[in-house]
């Protein structure tokens, strides 16, 4: 009999999410019911008990969860790995990108900066500290609430240049996508899934893992700004 997986996660992986769910519901006939937030807000959510079938975030996330006995030990996937990009707003003159000294330079010249409260935001944050650029930058920085788009800031002009997980920044209309973080600093997170202890449908949620994970979902995947894991 068809039964509702409940999940809540991470806005990461939203867009591939929700092209792939109908597929997984056509071939199962279990339906995903999801929950989209920021990570920041997974976790006051699990903290304050809320359950649910699947939970997807950052891997060390779902490891913390795990210790705490909110994710069934044994039960993490790894479903993608998602690199951070930057943007600017549509039309706007694109900074050069290819170096770690190129986005340094970029992030001095620009009058406003933005990021997520996400991984890639913590990432950002130590980055520019090791950079030693940290100090000069903090007046311009302009943090976004969990679960809101820095790519929204760019869009209505409120900062020059923006960085999220490249699969957060796509959807986000109104700003130029420029492109990745040059790979030697780059940070790629590995987002992954956990069957919360309190399922009522753990083996739903383990065969969902497994079709994000197919190869058949790889084109989808990739096509959302993401690489399979």
């Amino acid at each position: 009999m068809p039964v509702e997986i409940k999940i809540i996660s991470s806005n990461a992986m939203r867009e591939a999410l929700l092209e792939l769910f109908p597929g997984f519901e056509h071939a199962s006939s279990d339906k995903p019911v999801p929950t989209f937030v920021g990570g920041v807000d997974i976790m006051k959510r699990m903290a304050a008990g809320e359950t649910c079938d699947l939970v997807i975030m950052a891997g060390p996330q779902i490891d913390q969860l795990i210790a705490q006995g909110k994710v069934a030990a044994g039960s993490r996937v790894d479903l993608v790995r998602s690199g951070i990009g930057v943007a600017v707003p549509a039309g706007a003159p694109r900074p050069d990108i290819c170096s770690a000294e190129a986005i340094k330079q970029a992030l001095i010249a620009a009058n406003s900066i933005t990021y997520s409260s996400g991984p890639s935001g913590v990432y950002l944050a130590n980055l520019f500290a090791r950079m030693g650029i940290a100090d000069e930058l903090k007046p311009k920085i302009k943090t976004v609430p969990p679960g809101v788009p820095a790519g929204s800031l760019v869009a209505k002009g409120e900062a020059e240049i923006g960085f999220q997980q490249i699969s957060e920044l796509m959807p986000v209309a109104g700003i130029d996508l420029i492109g990745p973080l040059p790979a030697d600093i780059q940070e790629i997170t590995v987002f992954s899934g956990g069957v919360h202890t309190a399922a009522t449908q753990p083996d739903a949620a383990k065969a969902l893992m497994k079709f994000i994970t197919s190869p058949a979902a790889a084109l989808i995947i990739k096509k959302k700004g993401l690489d399979p894991a």
